[in-house]
């Protein structure tokens, strides 16, 4: 059974990428192009996964993230986020506000959809 992903990313040729990695995973995929989109989509249509770029305009993903996990209604959603913040610091910022992974671009569309299977289990 396919698990629906919402990708919050504002760079249309990784959204390309990812959506296509994600895919060949066997996910649905819904698209967000910023934070406030992805927390908005996230509480409509309840995926299995939401990924956040970190830096995206109107909100960023941290703030996504806090607010995706302050909210009853998509607390239990896991976050992944998928961003070139690579800094130690960084990711254990992303993963303190709840996140289940961390995945750091520039990423392998090959392996994509197989490593958020992984860190969904």
């Amino acid at each position: 059974m396919k698990m629906r992903a919402l990708l919050a990313e504002d760079e249309p040729d990784i959204q390309l990428v990812a959506r296509m990695s994600l895919r060949r995973a066997d996910f649905d995929v819904s698209v967000a192009n910023d934070g406030l989109e992805a927390v908005a989509k996230a509480a409509e249509l309840q995926p299995a996964v939401v990924l956040l770029d970190w830096m995206m305009p109107n909100m960023d993903g941290l703030e996504a993230c806090k607010r995706l996990k302050a909210d009853p209604a998509t607390a239990a959603i896991p976050v992944i986020f998928l961003t070139a913040k690579s800094q130690e610091t960084e990711i254990k910022q992303g993963l303190a506000l709840g996140a289940v992974g961390y995945i750091t671009k520039p990423f392998d569309a090959l392996t994509l959809g197989t490593r958020v299977r992984e860190l969904l289990k």
